[in-house]
């Protein structure tokens, strides 16, 4: 049975005391979380220790980083290593995400080294995909994400592919208050569980968790993770809001 995930993305927000606040307000609110569902807080990295203290008594939290380097170690100021995260028993980590991308220049390749690293350190990267909006409108939305996932993924065998949860993201839709249409997010899910099958065969690829990402607020969250091959969300601005979260949680499917 696939895990099915709600992810927050907190990005560059909150002080301590705020970070602080929002996980005690949604582990405090009683939520019973079934085998299959599961909560993560990828948190910026000043906050990864006290995160994970905050969700160590709450079954099915788990705390992620937003990103780790490229490299295993070495002169490179103001990185962290996959390393690092795992001294720290981070099992976690976001890689690829499209703010990553575009701002920071991070390519396919780049992320494929990511990918090994995190998977070297026992972390379980959340990787992202998905499309910019000029693409979407011309219509070659499967060849780009294709492309995005055999440059970075296609290298790792049957037993590392089923470590790795998948977040599609469509870049047109995030922060932009523009959501994929649910038969839009079914489509291009079932598409990438599609490719992953050809790879890998059908049975490992329904295994492996493909998150939706994009403008998921807590009114739209039942809708779109009813979608046959959508496992949860990857959710930015409404992750930082405790009762939002929490009713994005309660919406993932059995």
């Amino acid at each position: 049975m696939r895990k099915q995930i709600a992810a927050a993305n907190w990005k560059m927000n909150l002080t301590l005391h705020q970070g602080e606040k929002l996980l005690k307000d949604i582990t405090g609110a009683g939520l019973q979380l079934k085998p299959n569902h599961q909560a993560i807080f990828a948190v910026p990295f000043p906050y990864l220790i006290m995160a994970k203290n905050a969700v160590s008594k709450t079954a099915n939290m788990e705390i992620a980083a937003q990103n780790c380097y490229s490299k295993k170690s070495g002169a490179y100021t103001g990185e962290v290593s996959a390393e690092m995260l795992q001294s720290i028993n981070i099992e976690y980590c976001v890689v690829g995400h499209s703010e990553r991308r575009e701002y920071f220049n991070e390519t396919n390749s780049i992320l494929a080294e990511k990918v090994n690293l995190c998977l070297q350190n026992n972390i379980t990267p959340i990787f992202c995909c998905g499309e910019p909006l000029e693409v979407r409108e011309a219509g070659n939305q499967n060849q780009y994400v294709k492309v995005q996932l055999e440059e970075s993924l296609y290298h790792l065998d049957k037993e590392q592919i089923q470590k790795i949860v998948i977040a599609y993201e469509p870049i047109w839709a995030i922060g932009t208050g523009k959501t994929a249409t649910t038969a839009q997010a079914q489509e291009i899910h079932q598409y990438i569980r599609t490719v992953l099958a050809d790879k890998y065969g059908r049975d490992c690829a329904n295994e492996i968790s493909i998150l939706y990402g994009g403008s998921v607020k807590a009114t739209n969250a039942k809708e779109i993770f009813e979608a046959e091959d959508v496992d949860g969300g990857l959710v930015g601005g409404a992750s930082l809001v405790a009762d939002d979260f929490i009713q994005i949680i309660q919406a993932l499917k059995s």
